[in-house]
């Protein structure tokens, strides 16, 4: 108690005193309205690469869960346990999804238990933007948190902004698709005086998930077969968003939210030994509150948050031969104090402090009851003008961890104590080597320190002596722009970006987690060093002519991630698990007055699913390619109606992204929505 009470000091010294007739009007001019005051993250002016999803393209590709919109990231390899209920963590630059932190409105997210967020619980319906930045996000003005990160997906809720004499927004949507899947969703907007604002977005998603696919008996797919359905793949997840806005004055500014998501998957498992008769289920609640308070002033720049979540999971298995009930509930308590301090134009001095506490209580017989205080602290300093940006900083990591000592030796009631220690550095710098020319370099080094979560040390496997993992990230890349003048309406206007970075990280005490069983029960792969080159491409080029705008892209990732930690071991020189040395996309987005077209494509090489490669552990490669036609009517009272319809994986490909996980072949949906 007096360590927290002493952590807690230190935060608060740190925090200074938020009708109708059709009208031919492009949508997206509509969209830009909305989102004005929400400036998304540059991808070029960074010293790290950051890539940005849109909600103009998050409407483009029919982007539904945050996993949609992050497969979308060159160079991200995401892991989906199929169906839309099914688990989707990601991974980047081979570093794994423990080292992904995932920040709602600038307060991060967190899973002490297993440490990977599920992506599949975050809906993008009230989304500004999507962003993911290897490292870190390039900016002084963040939650220690952020700052402590190995990769970093910013999710950042669309401030209400509302036309003149009217103090409200509506809209009601409606999605259905193939194998019984609906989702209504319905988002109220309103200003209250000049000062506050609110919004609250309900959606409600359900699916049957019984999709066919071929059951193949032997590793080479050449034998025989069968043709089979997924079923026990019913989902059902509810998600409610309420958000406050508080504009003080020019320089105060209070934001807040509250989430609630409640969910039941049916697990049907792998189709090694396929059965349509299964007994697993799982359940989860989460619950989040969190304020955030900003100071905007001359010189100085201030936030303060406090966050408090709750996450109750449960898997149950009732077949009467093998019953099983397990619960977990977790609970964090967090408070962030971050001050930015301009002594002089260009500079920039922060300091960062985040305190937490978390705790973990199950129902099983060993080490039911799990505690863990931590602290982070970053002192950064920034300097940036027109042609050079440069920004360094030091992060210090400091955790005690609590649990019952029952696991190693039944009859003692004594308590195991892990203390955790480290400082990492930073160092990142942009330059802009020529005046007239949009050509930029960068690189960074940085340090990333990973304490081991609670699954890992505690649960499902007897308690093992971890060590945190360590990663070293370089990295070096090139940005170009190139742009014609705004030239009117009658004129083309072209515009083509091109990013390319290489990178080398080196991971120690690397954990790996696959799945045992099901998507519920997992088991911990320790490799002791693991070496990581690669290189991420992408190009994107856009020409508008009069109302007429078509987009094209492509993006290319390599990635050599290897084991390197025993030369005599079978598995050194082996590509580390589900990570593709090749993997790709490209995409083409026609936007008319009459109507929108889109394609995209994901293209992933193969991979293994276990440490040693041989043919029988390979993955075959896929490309997972679909289609999307939308138009919205316009009318004279300022509403709209969007009508979209889309095909995915339009070329029936039956892929696994986990070994025995078969993902969807060819499927519909359809949506409707009605804005006012």
């Amino acid at each position: 108690m007096k360590n927290l009470l002493l952590y807690i000091s230190v935060a608060l010294c740190l925090l200074p005193s938020c009708a109708m007739g059709q009208d031919t009007v492009k949508r997206h001019i509509l969209h830009e309205v909305q989102v004005s005051t929400q400036t998304p993250p540059s991808e070029t002016y960074t010293s790290t690469p950051t890539q940005v999803v849109t909600v103009e393209k998050m409407e483009q590709t029919g982007a539904v869960q945050l996993s949609d919109a992050v497969k979308q990231m060159n160079g991200v390899t995401l892991k989906d346990y199929g169906g839309v209920g099914g688990i989707k963590t990601m991974s980047a630059r081979g570093l794994g999804s423990q080292f992904s932190s995932l920040i709602i409105d600038g307060v991060a997210v967190n899973d002490c238990q297993n440490g990977q967020i599920d992506l599949g619980r975050y809906l993008l319906g009230n989304s500004a933007y999507v962003s993911f930045s290897n490292a870190q996000h390039d900016a002084p003005l963040q939650s220690a948190r952020a700052f402590a990160a190995g990769n970093v997906v910013m999710m950042e809720t669309r401030s209400p902004s509302f036309k003149e004499g009217r103090p409200f927004n509506l809209k009601v949507g409606m999605e259905g698709g193939s194998f019984h899947l609906y989702s209504p969703t319905l988002s109220w907007e309103q200003q209250l005086g000049s000062k506050v604002r609110y919004s609250i977005w309900g959606n409600y998603i359900s699916s049957k998930g019984n999709y066919p696919f071929t059951l193949y008996y032997t590793t080479s797919q050449q034998d025989s077969s069968s043709r089979e359905r997924r079923e026990n793949s019913r989902m059902w997840m509810a998600t409610a968003d309420a958000n406050l806005f508080y504009t003080i004055n020019s320089r105060h500014e209070l934001t807040a939210k509250a989430h609630y998501m409640q969910s039941r998957h049916e697990l049907p498992g792998p189709v090694i030994y396929y059965s349509t008769k299964n007994s697993e289920h799982s359940e989860d609640r989460l619950f989040f509150a969190q304020t955030k308070y900003t100071y905007s002033g001359t010189k100085v720049r201030a936030q303060a948050i406090i966050k408090y979540q709750l996450t109750d999971d449960l898997y149950q298995d009732t077949a009467i031969s093998n019953y099983t009930l397990n619960t977990y509930r977790q609970q964090e308590g967090y408070a962030s104090g971050t001050v930015v301090y301009r002594p002089v134009e260009g500079l920039k001095l922060s300091l960062a402090e985040d305190i937490a506490y978390n705790t973990l209580v199950s129902n099983l017989a060993k080490n039911n009851h799990v505690e863990r205080l931590s602290s982070l602290s970053v002192l950064a300093v920034a300097y940036d003008n027109s042609w050079l940006s440069l920004s360094a900083n030091a992060l210090a990591t400091i955790a005690e961890e609590f649990a019952s000592d029952q696991a190693i030796k039944p009859s003692s009631n004594q308590t195991i104590r892990q203390n955790y220690r480290r400082l990492s550095p930073y160092v990142g710098l942009n330059v802009k080597p020529f005046r007239n020319v949009g050509l930029r370099l960068r690189y960074f080094f940085k340090e990333n320190y990973r304490i081991p979560n609670f699954n890992e040390m505690y649960y499902y496997s007897i308690t093992r002596e971890l060590k945190p993992e360590k990663a070293l990230q370089n990295n070096l890349g090139v940005t170009y722009i190139w742009r014609t003048a705004d030239s009117g309406e009658q004129a083309a206007n072209f515009r083509l970006q091109v990013v390319a970075d290489g990178y080398y990280n080196r991971v120690s005490d690397k954990l790996i987690a696959i799945p045992v069983q099901n998507m519920f029960l997992w088991s911990m792969i320790n490799l002791g060093r693991v070496d990581i080159w690669g290189e991420d491409t992408k190009v994107d080029f856009s020409v508008s002519v009069k109302r007429i705008t078509v987009t094209l892209g492509g993006s290319y990732a390599f990635q050599h991630a290897t084991d390197r930690t025993d030369p005599i071991s079978k598995t050194y020189g082996h590509q580390i698990p589900y990570t593709p040395r090749h993997s790709g996309g490209a995409s083409l987005y026609v936007e008319t007055p009459w109507v929108d077209f889109g394609y995209t494509a994901m293209i992933v090489g193969s991979r293994y699913y276990r440490q040693q490669n041989t043919d029988d552990t390979r993955l075959k490669p896929y490309c997972d390619q679909g289609i999307t036609l939308a138009h919205t009517f316009t009318f004279r009272n300022g509403s709209s109606l969007k009508l979209k319809g889309q095909v995915l994986n339009l070329f029936n490909v039956q892929y696994e992204i986990v070994r025995s996980y078969p993902m969807m072949g060819r499927n519909y949906r359809i949506s409707a929505v009605f804005e006012l």
